[in-house]
């Protein structure tokens, strides 16, 4: 992975179809996956009973909301915005789970901007997301993750700012 991509708040827009490149790898264990089944009161033999699972299927995969979750953490490896208060994560749009995730793979972000545009005070930030597991020939996950970056109040940029 190389450096993230720096941006002032202001040239946000600038960022529209920009290939943000590949975040670093972040290994998905199963003890991750025990805490999400937790978490979320999934447990599905197919995520949290290794036995049965590597048996019947070759071993446990995560949930696909687990991976897609992990989504925020992968991006902020991608892109800084200075002058940004609060950068919101608004939703996701076609949101696809291609390839089950297997227990121990590493996975990774590739992102790019798809569209900037002003939103309540700020900048939505639409961006093509593809996560990746090492050695798959298939992604995990893709989807299209919105967000919203929010200046400073009182910031110049604040200030500036057209609110629509």
């Amino acid at each position: 992975m190389s450096a993230p991509v720096s941006v002032a708040f202001a040239d946000l827009p600038g960022l529209a179809g920009r290939d943000l490149g590949v975040s670093d790898w972040l290994s998905l264990d199963q003890a991750r996956i025990d805490r999400f089944a937790d978490a979320t009161d999934d447990h599905q033999w197919i995520h949290v009973d290794v036995e049965r699972a590597s048996r019947e299927m070759g071993g446990p995969i995560a949930h696909g909301f687990l991976t897609l979750s992990l989504l925020p953490r992968l991006q902020d490896d991608l892109l800084r915005i200075e002058g940004a208060d609060k950068v919101l994560n608004v939703g996701v749009n076609k949101v696809r789970f291609v390839n089950p995730a297997p227990s121990g793979v590493r996975l990774r972000l590739r992102q790019t901007v798809a569209a900037v545009e002003p939103r309540a005070g700020g900048w939505q930030i639409v961006s093509d997301c593809v996560i990746e597991g090492e050695g798959l020939e298939k992604p995990l996950c893709v989807a299209q993750s919105v967000m919203l970056a929010l200046p400073a109040a009182g910031s110049e940029a604040a200030a500036a700012h057209i609110v629509k």
